[in-house]
């Protein structure tokens, strides 16, 4: 930081679902939400669907911290751990780097095919979404419109799955901020559209605090998860095709789910706070 508290930081994306990123290790920097708010406006500010601020770690090579658009914090973010992977595997010079979130420690590694990333465990329990009561997460019992019967999954923070036979039928848009906001999510939830051919999933996000994104990558974990669940997918293995492309996801044995997928730097920027 200099005396106009002109800040350095990185803009880049996983399948166009894109992110602000500041490096705080060398510097404290903290931000309100009418500053993340400010920086997120497309117009005014840089744009981004989530900021990531990158701080020291006690137990991993760094700590990554996230906060959406609105300016509220999460505790995870698949897209975002890559493109943080990337970033430090490249630094350190290093075949795995370890990564801490607020949801636990996660891995990176670089593959042919981009970063691969473990996400840590899919977890199912009415309470790890959470729900607001007891019920079975694997036909949740919420319907709103044409969307019925979610599979809920947490991979980090909280996702609700809607299987449907066409994914353009649905208008997301609309039906995305009234689930996100239902009573039977305390924290909120990211919300789901999707439909499966073989082990291909199509499928379309509403992040919570943001709205569509182009890309969700523990939403493209819990799509899978979910698929996999209700035996709509056979296999351990599957593809998620998003708005911005695809992501390839397995469910390991341990329970964990590992995401392989693009991360790209779009650009190097300076912004006055």
């Amino acid at each position: 930081m200099n005396e106009t508290r002109t800040y350095n930081f990185l803009k880049m994306h996983g399948l166009g679902n894109d992110f602000v990123i500041f490096d705080t290790r060398t510097h404290d920097l903290h931000l309100s939400d009418d500053q993340v708010r400010m920086i997120a406006n497309r117009k005014r500010g840089v744009g981004f669907d989530q900021l990531i601020l990158l701080r020291q770690s006690e137990q991993a090579d760094v700590f990554m911290e996230i906060r959406n658009a609105d300016g509220s914090r999460v505790e995870a973010c698949g897209n975002a751990t890559r493109c943080v992977g990337q970033i430090i595997l490249d630094e350190k010079a290093l075949d795995v780097v370890a990564i801490e979130t607020d949801a636990g420690l996660l891995s990176a590694t670089a593959s042919p095919f981009g970063i691969s990333v473990n996400m840590g465990p899919a977890n199912i329990d009415w309470q790890d979404i959470p729900l607001a009561s007891a019920m079975d997460t694997l036909n949740t019992d919420f319907t709103l419109g044409p969307l019925t019967s979610p599979v809920c999954v947490n991979m980090g923070n909280p996702h609700a799955v809607f299987f449907v036979d066409h994914v353009a039928d649905i208008e997301l848009e609309a039906f995305g901020p009234q689930i996100e906001h239902h009573p039977l999510f305390p924290e909120r939830v990211n919300v789901s559209i999707a439909s499966v051919k073989g082990t291909e999933i199509r499928q379309r996000v509403w992040e919570r605090g943001v709205g569509i994104t182009e890309a969700c990558g523990t939403g493209a974990c819990a799509g899978a998860v979910a698929a996999m669940r209700r035996g709509l997918v056979k296999s351990r293995t599957a593809t998620v095709t998003l708005d911005g492309g695809p992501l390839e996801i397995e469910w390991l044995s341990d329970n964990t789910v590992q995401m392989t997928g693009s991360a790209t730097l779009a650009f190097k920027g300076e912004i006055d706070l």
